[in-house]
């Protein structure tokens, strides 16, 4: 009975630091991006609309240096994540060309109403996970697009 118990509350302490260690960051480069993108879909309200501009959404996704910026983005004339003001996303591919120790080289690839789009993302692994250090488009970065629109 003892044993059931200390089990029962080892589970217990277990599942609430997990959750607490969830709340910022991803397992793998390939399901931060996936949770990305999952944001731009046909679906319900809440995962349609792209990547919402919120505190909570920024610790998950980005790095504690873009988090500010993420949400403090204003009048950006497209959504630099889809590189268009809209979209109709076709199959997203991932590769991973590069991987250094705690930071990956992600590309993505897709097609946005007709459009190939071609993304680079630069993710580094933190003590909460895997989240975006930055994102380079063949002509901008995402450090650089936020800098320009912030509030």
């Amino acid at each position: 009975m003892g044993r059931g118990k200390f089990l029962a509350g080892f589970s217990l302490v277990a599942t609430v630091f997990g959750a607490a260690a969830t709340d910022a960051g991803f397992r793998t480069p390939e399901s931060l991006i996936r949770n990305v993108y999952a944001h731009y879909g046909k679906g319900s309200a809440a995962f349609s609309n792209g990547l919402p501009r919120d505190d909570e959404t920024a610790r998950q996704f980005f790095d504690s240096s873009l988090r500010g910026a993420w949400t403090t983005l204003h009048d950006a004339p497209y959504d630099f994540l889809v590189q268009s003001p809209t979209w109709r996303l076709g199959a997203i591919s991932i590769a991973i060309p590069r991987r250094q120790f705690d930071r990956t080289d992600v590309t993505v690839t897709f097609d946005n109403e007709g459009r190939a789009v071609t993304l680079n993302f630069i993710v580094v692994n933190g003590p909460d996970g895997w989240v975006i250090a930055d994102v380079e488009s063949p002509h901008d970065s995402l450090r650089m697009f936020l800098a320009q629109f912030r509030r």
